[in-house]
C-alpha cells in the first residue's frame, strides 16, 4: 500500500509470475505514482521522473528486518532505473542530442 510517496511491501518469499517482468516495467513507466496499484516500480518511476523532469536530487530508502527483501527490492529498483535510462539513451540517440546536451542548450 502507499503511504504518501512511500510504498509498504511484504516479501512474498516466492516468485509471482509477471510481477516484476519487462511488461510491468513498461506499465509503470507510463503512469504516475498512485494511478496504478502500489508497486516498487511506481516509486522508482517517481524518482526517475523527478530526477529528469524537475532536476531534483532523489534518494530511495529501503528499510526492513532481516529477510524482509531489502536486497531484492534494491535489485528491482535498479532493474527499473536501468530500463528507463536505456530507453532515454535510445531516444536521445535518435534525436542526436543527449539529455545532458539538451540541458546545457536550455541554460
Amino acid at each position: 500500500t502507499y503511504i504518501g510517496s512511500i510504498v509498504a511491501s511484504v516479501n512474498p518469499y516466492k516468485s509471482i509470475p509477471g510481477l516484476y517482468d519487462g511488461a510491468a516495467v513498461e506499465r509503470y513507466s507510463r503512469h504516475h505514482m498512485g494511478e496504478m496499484a502500489p508497486h516498487i516500480f511506481a516509486v522508482a518511476n517517481e524518482c526517475y521522473r523527478c530526477l529528469w523532469k524537475r532536476h531534483e536530487n532523489q534518494c530511495i530508502l529501503i528499510s526492513g528486518e532481516s529477510g524482509a527483501g531489502k536486497t531484492e527490492s534494491t535489485k528491482l529498483i535498479l532493474k527499473f532505473l536501468s530500463a528507463m535510462s536505456q530507453h532515454s539513451l535510445e531516444l536521445s540517440s535518435r534525436e542526436k542530442t543527449s539529455c545532458v546536451e539538451q540541458a546545457i542548450l536550455e541554460s
